[in-house]
Formats: structure tokens, C-alpha cells, sequence
């Protein structure tokens, strides 16, 4: 894996994870459930931490979803869900951590929108009293900005500083500002109530990806808070990937980014861990965490005779993400695997050699048969009708001879 320069920063803990510094880039998401519907919720988070996210947050809006976070905390840990379960706050926030403290003491972070809370206007009673919930119960606490619910007051105060000036600045940039100033005077005040350093982490989220990199760019440069990074409305499809990697590649390139999210709108009935896999492989394409075993897979042209390699390739892909969970308990490094199913010659063998294992299926005029090549070298060659079946195992028993078997736990 590449090793980037990490922003240097204040290094927290969300549960058992260590967030910041030169802990590992964090993936987490966010549930979709009514968070009041236990069975729904906590089928959903324990689908969204098997597929790798290392933090679930969930909507804490009401009585009913504030008296169900103790329940589904219970129930995931007697499945042996572990997931530490953030808990996203808006308007009423102080209210419910008040009324419900095994709320407060379940969840393992608490988020805070400063500008769904009272910073600003009369006093700072509800934000006080929501930072005292987390003192109290030794919580850390995100505070995230976001453009569609900024401080209106503050917004409005520094359009208007901003206008008089001999040479305004463009509004977006007084906005970006704007978010800047919310995000920190609220992190200062929260250790002003008392509140370690250690405890917070900033997040400052657009729905652009120029403004993105310019906020957090910013943001960076004049603290040293955990940052979590993300878009906050991506989009669907394409789109939202697209865009989403298009912003987390460049900060994090720069080593900006302590936590990630693809905040992916998913179709009707769709996937809601397509927004883990996402941010996975944002991080194992920049070499900078390893989740999952690549499938290489050329795309196909004139020269390929069938989608025979297209539904190999697929096939291999699925087999691997089925395996995973159990290969990682079993074997260390196996997610750093490389695999390659080509469709011709051309490029076939030479993209074989340079993975773990590939093979280079025949393409159009070429002999119908399928050499595999295992770290680098020729070892056999495929034929006939059962090439998938007998390529999953020769991957399954490289697998087990090629990882070492993680040592068994001393027992005392």
C-alpha cells in the first residue's frame, strides 16, 4: 500500500475505533430505516458492517427512534455486531439525550448540525447542554456543518461585512467562509464547556466537488480537529460515484481526511452497502487501505468473441466478495490480492503475469484454450465446459496455500 503524508491531527476514538492521525482512513454510512423500527434498523447496520463500514450512523429524531438505540445496540452485540452506532442530531437533540440516557450512554458518537441548534441566535443552552450529554457519558462528538442548513444569521452577518468591503469576495467564497467560521467557533466552544480536543471532529459537507476541496483544503490548514469528508448529497449512479471520488481522491491524495462517506442516493429497493463498497474501493484504488481482493478485467472489442470473459470476470468478483469474510478471518494479506480475467491475447498473458493469478481466455481465431498464470509463471491451462468451476478452484486452494493462517489467540 502507498504511504501518503497524513495531515497531522488530534487522534479520537469512536468505540473501539481510532479516528485521526496515523490511524487508517475510516469508512462509515448511514442507515436509511426508521431508526423507531428495531428489527429494520439492525438488520440494516449489521448488512452495512459486513460489508466492511467500520461506523454506522443512524437518525436520532424523535422519542421513538431515541428509545429504540439502547434495543438495537443489545440486539446487534447478542448477533455479534460490534459496530460502534453514532447517533445524528437535529433541533432536538439536547432534548433527547436529556429524556433518554441509555440513548446517550448507547451510541458511541454523537453528531451536532450547528446550524439546527442554538448557536447563533439567543444563547447556546441547547448545544451546551448537548456537549455536557457527551462530557458526561465520555462520548466524542462530530460537528458537521453543511451547506444546506449553515448558520442563516452568521451567513447573513458576514454577506453583509463582506459587501462593504472595497473588494468583495465572491459570494461562494464568503460561504465557504461561512462554514469555516461555524465549524470552529463551535469546536472552541465545545472545549470551552469542557469538552477534550480528542473528543471532536469537524465535518464540512457541500453538494459540489470544487467546492469541497477548497473548503476542507482550507478548513485543514487552520486546525488540527479529525476531518470527516464527504459529499453530502452525491447523488445517484454514476453521478454520485463519480462525483464523490472525484472529491475524496484529491484530499485525500493531500493527505486530508480522517473519516469517509459516499452519501449515494440508492434506486428503489436498492443497496444501501453500495455506499460502503464505494468508499472501499476510493481508498484500495489510491493504495491507501486494502479491502477486497481486484479483479482486473480488460473491456472488451473486437477481438473478444463472446462475454464469456465478461461473465468470468463477474463471477470471480462475486465468489470473492462471498469468500471474503471468511478468508479475512482466516488469512492475513489476503485482501491485497490481484487477480486478472482478459478476453484475448493481446494483452491476456502479460496482465496474467503481473497478478496474483489470471488467466487469458481465448479470444476470436485463437486456440479455445485458457492459460492461468499464478505469480507470474504459466502453471496450466483450461479447457472445456467447466473453466469457471475449475478456475475458482485453483483460486480457492491459492488462497490456501499462499496466506498464512492468522495465529490462534494465546488462551490463559
Amino acid at each position: 500500500m502507498a504511504i501518503l503524508k497524513r495531515r497531522k491531527s488530534y487522534t479520537a476514538k469512536i468505540g473501539n475505533v481510532r479516528v485521526g492521525s496515523d490511524a487508517p482512513v475510516m469508512v462509515q454510512s448511514m442507515t436509511n430505516t426508521d431508526t423507531a423500527d428495531v428489527a429494520s434498523t439492525v438488520k440494516q447496520v449489521a448488512a452495512l458492517a459486513r460489508a466492511g463500514s467500520e461506523v454506522v450512523r443512524v437518525t436520532v429524531n424523535n422519542d421513538a427512534a431515541a428509545a429504540a438505540v439502547r434495543p438495537i445496540v443489545d440486539e446487534l452485540a447478542a448477533m455479534g455486531v460490534f459496530v460502534p452506532i453514532v447517533g445524528d442530531f437535529h433541533y432536538n437533540g439536547h432534548l433527547l439525550l436529556k429524556q433518554f440516557p441509555e440513548c446517550a450512554r448507547a451510541l458511541a458518537k454523537y453528531r451536532i448540525n450547528p446550524g439546527n441548534v442554538s448557536i447563533g441566535r439567543k444563547n447556546d443552552d441547547n448545544f451546551r447542554t448537548m456537549i455536557e450529554c457527551a462530557i458526561e457519558n465520555d462520548k466524542p462528538v462530530r460537528i458537521g456543518v453543511n451547506w444546506g442548513s449553515l448558520d442563516q444569521q452568521l451567513l447573513a452577518r458576514m454577506m453583509d461585512e463582506n459587501a462593504k468591503l472595497a473588494e468583495p469576495k465572491e459570494p461562494r467564497l464568503v460561504m465557504i467562509e461561512a462554514m469555516i467560521t461555524s465549524a470552529l467557533h463551535s469546536a472552541e466552544l465545545a472545549e470551552s464547556y469542557g469538552l477534550p480536543g480528542d473528543h471532536i471532529l469537524l465535518s464540512a459537507k457541500v453538494s459540489g466537488v470544487q467546492d469541497l476541496v477548497d473548503v476542507y483544503r482550507d478548513l485543514a490548514s487552520r486546525c488540527e480537529y479529525p476531518l470527516h469528508l464527504g459529499l453530502t448529497e452525491a447523488g445517484m449512479g454514476a453521478k454520485g460515484i463519480v462525483s464523490s471520488t472525484a472529491g475524496l481522491a484529491i484530499l485525500l491524495q493531500e493527505g486530508i481526511g480522517d473519516t469517509i462517506r459516499v452519501s449515494l442516493t440508492p434506486a428503489p429497493g436498492g443497496d444501501r452497502t453500495e455506499e460502503v463498497q464505494v468508499a472501499q474501493q476510493v481508498l484500495q484504488s489510491m493504495g491507501i487501505r486494502s479491502f477486497l481482493p481486484q479483479v482486473t478485467a480488460c473491456p472488451g472489442c473486437g477481438r473478444t468473441t463472446s462475454t464469456y470473459f465478461q461473465e468470468l470476470a463477474q463471477q470471480v468478483q462475486a465468489y470473492v466478495r462471498e469468500q471474503m469474510p471468511a478468508w479475512r478471518k482466516e488469512y492475513d494479506g489476503v485482501e491485497e490480492m490481484k487477480l486478472a480475467v482478459m478476453g484475448c491475447i493481446v494483452n491476456g498473458p502479460g496482465e496474467s503475469k503481473h497478478a496474483n493469478i489470471g488467466i487469458s481466455l481465448p479470444g476470436t481465431f485463437e486456440d479455445p484454450k485458457a492459460p492461468v498464470f499464478i505469480d507470474g509463471r504459466l502453471v496450466t491451462t483450461l479447457k472445456g465446459d467447466h473453466i469457471v468451476e475449475e478456475f475458482k478452484t485453483i483460486l480457492t486452494n491459492y488462497v490456501g496455500t499462499r496466506y498464512a493462517k492468522r495465529a490462534e489467540p494465546a488462551k490463559v
